[in-house]
């Protein structure tokens, strides 16, 4: 007999910061893979994704910074590892907070802020679309709830 619970999902869950100036995100270069992202990384087992956004902070950026809000969940699944849960917070303002900046060296390699409107220039598809929708939260004010990216409305159904 099958055990009913090899049909539940097992995620990979990554959370991640939105620092904001004006109209311009934080951008980092990874070294490895698609390259540029906001900071952030997995979370570990038995670690809540909050505090995984503060310990890649801390690890890549050399920041202790807090979270102030969760702006978006993005549930993403990836054909090569399977179901994934994406978490974007708003973690405040950077302001004198961005000269301090250490790049771990290892994993990232640059950093810049970039105009919402240029995200595609440097990023895949699906994470061009969650951070224009996590700027969006961040500006509203709201919460928003994504499916590859993109608002999810009842049903499943995305716009």
């Amino acid at each position: 007999m099958t055990d009913p619970a090899e049909k539940f999902a097992t995620p990979r869950i990554a959370a991640g910061a939105l620092f904001v100036e004006g109209d311009r995100v934080l951008l980092v270069r990874k070294t490895y893979g698609n390259r540029w992202d906001i900071p952030g990384g997995y979370v570990d087992r038995g670690e809540s994704p909050a505090a995984a956004c503060v310990r890649e902070l801390r690890e890549e950026l050399s920041l202790e910074r807090s979270v102030e809000r969760l702006l978006v969940h993005d549930w993403a699944p990836n054909e090569k590892e399977g179901d994934k849960i994406l978490y974007v917070f708003g973690c405040g303002d950077l302001g004198p907070d961005a000269s301090r900046i250490v790049l771990d060296g290892a994993e990232l390699d640059h950093w810049e802020w970039v105009s919402v409107e240029r995200l595609d220039d440097y990023l895949i598809p699906r994470l061009a679309r969650r951070l224009a929708r996590a700027y969006d939260a961040h500006r509203s004010g709201e919460t928003l709830y994504l499916e590859h990216g993109q608002l999810a409305l009842a049903g499943g159904a995305t716009d």
